[in-house]
């Protein structure tokens, strides 16, 4: 016999689905890099335009950390391994900041 479910059930199964699937690349502040190479990384490798990398690298710089790319965990690993090739500290978390 079939098991059946209420659309709400099916709703929070999706959600909790989507959410377990969430995940974000976060590069932190380090008193290494210069905030230019940082916006440089960010343009070369996300592709993001000059304003977007702009903002990231100072949220890392003047919050710390920024969330600079969200999807499952297995591409995160990849931009977390990216970052680090470029010098830069980053680390992946699941869900939001």
């Amino acid at each position: 016999m079939p098991v059946l479910t209420s659309p709400d059930q099916d709703l929070r199964v999706d959600e909790e689905q989507r959410l377990a699937d969430a995940w974000v690349t976060l590069v932190w502040n380090d008193p290494v890099n210069l905030m230019s190479y940082v916006a440089y990384v960010f343009r070369s490798y996300f592709g993001y335009p000059e304003e977007k990398a702009t903002r990231l690298m100072r949220q890392v710089h003047e919050e710390g950390r920024a969330v600079v790319s969200s999807g499952n965990r297995e591409q995160m690993e990849v931009d977390v391994q990216a970052m680090h090739s470029f010098g830069l500290w980053a680390t992946l978390q699941q869900g939001g900041v």
